[in-house]
């Protein structure tokens, strides 16, 4: 028996790819049971094509905030997920979700938290001149990517990146890391 996951996404689903990917492996130890959207990503379609359950839960359907986010949690809970994995999913997480699968909610970020927290991490780490950012995955909790830092990667910023080149290269560490991590976790 695997460990069934939901992924949330937001965009493109390259980090979700990247997890359907890992769950075909011989002997993967998870899979994605559902993939939930807060618009009409992109990214919906490689599930659909493996006939993966998808879900659109938009915040503009709802009255308020406090509302979508006892929607988005119900949507979640009706594929009972033993993780919880934000893909690109660029919503902060409300109450209800963060209370019930508190602990159980892993999440990526292009930079080496703590540094750049926030929407703009590969933005805000060349605007400062490094010349190291990377990846991190982190355990989600109320804040802004102020989790528990479970893994980072390193990646060396380049004198010519602009934040698209430096942002792909972050994801070519950032997808391997983030199911390493989902790895190790289904595992125990």
């Amino acid at each position: 028996m695997t460990t069934p996951l939901v992924v949330l996404i937001s965009g493109t689903g390259s980090t979700l790819q990247a997890l359907l990917a890992a769950a075909r492996e011989p002997r993967a130890p998870f899979h994605v049971a559902a993939v939930i959207a807060d618009r009409d990503a992109a990214g919906l379609g490689f599930a659909r094509a493996e006939g993966i359950p998808t879900e659109i839960v938009r915040l503009r359907d709802h009255p308020d905030r406090e509302t979508w986010d006892r929607a988005l949690a119900a949507a979640v809970a009706a594929h009972d997920p033993e993780l919880v994995v934000l893909a690109g999913f660029m919503k902060l997480l409300g109450a209800p979700l963060l209370e019930t699968y508190g602990g159980r909610i892993l999440n990526t970020h292009p930079a080496l938290l703590p540094s750049f927290p926030g929407a703009h991490g590969v933005r805000d780490a060349l605007a400062h001149g490094v010349k190291i950012t990377g990846a991190t995955v982190i355990d989600v909790d109320a804040g802004v990517d102020t989790g528990r830092i479970l893994a980072q990667a390193a990646v060396a910023v380049a004198e010519d990146d602009t934040e698209e080149t430096l942002h792909a290269r972050i994801k070519q560490v950032e997808q391997p890391l983030l199911v390493e991590v989902v790895r190790r976790r289904c595992l125990g």
